[in-house]
């Protein structure tokens, strides 16, 4: 091939492979964000650089790098449709660093990659801020920096000095890092921005409940939000229900919620009669604008709304994570039904089977207080054989009396949508809450993981007594579902052989031996510490860490004198100690040197002044022929240690150890 024509190969081996090692760990924040094209293409590429490095080859042809070029912007073209975007833009980055991969061959090129793979870690960044993106590009950055040390020390230093060297300037650049993170100030967002969308990052909850919406969660590990106690208020795990979105609308087994409800008044706290509990919520980013709280939260963050149903809404969508305080409390503020509202609460759908309205009948007939209803539904659902099952399979356009009167087996969905749908016909308003149930309890890091695997959904029906009041017909049928969380009600059900798919739940059952457990909530912790604390440390939480330590209410403009200045100092610090350090072993160095020289004088090998530590070995060399190889060898350590802007300690032992070997020699 004419594009691979035999070159001499000035990139030395060990440079270049460390520099391969870097540009591996920039590949995990590629895949599931850019096309899974993309990261394959630059891993070929870099499979290819080292087929061709021994032989000498590279790509030379200016032709062929056009046409690998528009190849490449035809391809990006295909994908995306522009190259306008966040998206795009890093692809083509990529894709650019591949072809750069296959053309290099100089010192120079060598340089211009490792600039281009710092600008792919910065890439990784707006693509993931995850922690173990974090890591990885950490890693990656790291072992960039140890390819350009060992290029400029040559293929002869040894494997551990350059990573010596680069810990040690890294280890150097911290407290200035530290110090910049802390008080340079921060005008509005933290370190944690979105650019890119993420695919794959909507929780896949919705405002639409339909038969397979919740259930197609069952299998999803993906973190839906974080919450912790600050007040050591913990609810059981059979009362934890995360409150999302409130669903009006009613067609059967499927319901909606408003697009966008209004906004409810604020409560005075002097008009609850119980004690609130009180939670921070850090929620991943879903592109929508539901928040997540207890039942029933009273009070709400800025930029959100507490919706008729009582449910949280922000003002604008949730693009990025987003950590909030509320309160609930154990019964709703204003618990009224007005007029108007009561209508919409009645809605049913334009078609109701005779079966199903017999059946609502043989419940309302000579009683019809509404709590005696709803005993008689869950009693129903109780005796007649009802299944809960994570898969259920599809239900047709009559899904409603296929579900209640033939299969009857389903997910939470089923029975919420069911169960409200008879509360109406029966004259009972009601209504469908989603949200999500229990979580898993970090015992390290103290804070409750909900997952979307633990989505759920309940009813609400109207008592006159007693006003709104939570029905989850799901407890009737699964309780274990309910007290113990979905994952030990599944690990149950395997147990028991009542699910043919075991596969995931003996992958939960190893996750919780003892080693597995305490690894998994350290790794939890950690990347909930990172979210909380370095991700969301924005204007706010700096000001709050000022207030803290006493320095609160100074403009900006003295905290970014004050980091230069600080920075500034710490940097004379540091070149002083390493001034000092430097003079002091070059002291010793010259001390033990010319303790040599006089015992070569003793010897007969007087040195003269003018005489340089080359030149002198040479002729102490010929008049001491006896010990010409440690003369040799102690002027070579000497010029070693004198003359490179780096001693080695371990060369200036070896140094030390022969001098004094020389001296007590007769």
């Amino acid at each position: 091939m004419k594009t691979l024509r035999r070159q001499d190969t000035r990139i030395p081996r060990r440079p270049l492979l460390w520099l391969a090692a870097a540009l591996l760990f920039t590949l995990p924040p590629m895949f599931g964000t850019l096309p899974s094209w993309v990261p394959l293409l630059f891993l070929i590429a870099l499979t290819a650089k080292f087929w061709m490095q021994p032989k000498g080859y590279h790509l030379r042809s200016l032709f062929w790098k056009v046409v690998l070029v528009a190849l490449i912007l035809s391809l990006l073209f295909f994908s995306y449709g522009s190259l306008r975007g966040i998206e795009p833009g890093v692809s083509l980055i990529v894709m650019l660093t591949s072809v750069k991969i296959l053309e290099a061959h100089t010192a120079r090129e060598f340089h211009i990659m490792i600039m281009v793979a710092w600008v792919l870690c910065l890439c990784g960044f707006f693509l993931s801020q995850n922690l173990a993106i974090a890591l990885c590009l950490l890693i990656a950055f790291t072992l960039l920096l140890v390819a350009l040390i060992q290029f400029h020390r040559g293929s002869s230093s040894a494997f551990w000095p350059p990573v010596r060297t680069a810990g040690k300037l890294l280890a150097q650049a911290a407290p200035l890092i530290v110090l910049l993170f802390l008080f340079f100030p921060r005008f509005s967002t933290g370190f944690r921005f979105q650019i890119a969308s993420q695919r794959g990052s909507s929780t896949g909850f919705s405002d639409h409940l339909s038969p397979g919406s919740v259930s197609s969660l069952t299998n999803s590990s993906e973190v839906a939000f974080r919450a912790e106690f600050p007040d050591g208020k913990i609810p059981t795990l059979g009362a934890m229900y995360w409150r999302g979105v409130v669903m009006w609308h009613c067609e059967g087994l499927e319901w909606n919620a408003p697009k966008n409800p209004a906004a409810l008044p604020k409560t005075s706290q002097s008009s609850l009669r119980s004690e609130g509990v009180r939670q921070w919520i850090t929620i991943e980013a879903h592109d929508a604008r539901w928040m997540f709280a207890l039942d029933w939260p009273a009070n709400w963050p800025s930029g959100a709304r507490l919706a008729p149903g009582d449910y949280l809404w922000s003002d604008q969508p949730i693009h990025k994570a987003r950590r909030y305080e509320v309160t609930s409390y154990p019964e709703i503020p204003n618990n009224q039904l007005h007029s108007g509202e009561r209508e919409p609460l009645l809605q049913l759908p334009a078609a109701i089977s005779p079966a199903a309205r017999a059946l609502v009948q043989s419940w309302t007939a000579g009683k019809t207080e509404p709590r005696a209803i709803v005993e008689k539904a869950l009693e129903f659902f109780r005796a007649q054989g009802f299944l809960y099952s994570p898969s259920p399979g599809e239900y047709g356009k009559n899904g409603l009396d296929e579900f209640l009167f033939h299969r009857r087996l389903g997910f939470c969905e089923h029975y919420a949508a069911s169960f409200a749908t008879l509360m109406r016909l029966a004259g009972v308003p009601a209504r469908v809450v989603t949200g999500y149930l229990g979580g898993e309890y970090n015992e390290i890091g103290h804070f409750f993981l909900v997952r979307q695997a633990d989505a759920h959904a309940w009813c609400e029906v109207w008592f006159p007594d007693r006003g709104w009041q939570r029905v989850d017909p799901t407890a009737v049928v699964a309780p274990d579902r309910v007290n113990l969380g979905f994952s030990s009600f599944l690990e149950r059900r395997a147990a028991a052989g009542q699910l043919d798919n075991t596969q995931g739940v003996l992958a939960r059952k190893l996750a919780r031996w003892p080693i597995f457990a305490r690894a998994r909530l350290g790794w939890q912790t950690l990347s909930y510490a990172w979210d909380t604390r370095v991700l969301s440390f924005d204007g706010d939480e700096q000001e709050s860490f000022f207030t803290a330590i006493g320095i609160a209410g100074r403009g900006p403009i003295f905290f970014i004198v004050g980091s230069l200045l600080v920075a500034i100092a710490l940097l004379a610090l540091y070149t002083g100690w390493t001034h000092l350090r430097t003079r002091a072993c070059g002291d010793r160095i010259k001390r033990i040197y010319e303790s040599f020289c006089r015992k070569a004088a003793r010897l007969g090998a007087p040195r003269n002044p003018s005489e340089g530590p080359l030149d002198f070995s040479r002729r102490a060399m010929r008049l001491l022929p006896n010990d010409s190889e440690r003369i040799r060898s102690i002027a070579e350590a000497y010029i070693a240690l004198r003359y490179t802007p780096a001693s080695d300690p371990m060369t200036l032992e070896q140094f030390a150890k022969a001098v004094s070997a020389f001296v007590r020699a007769s």
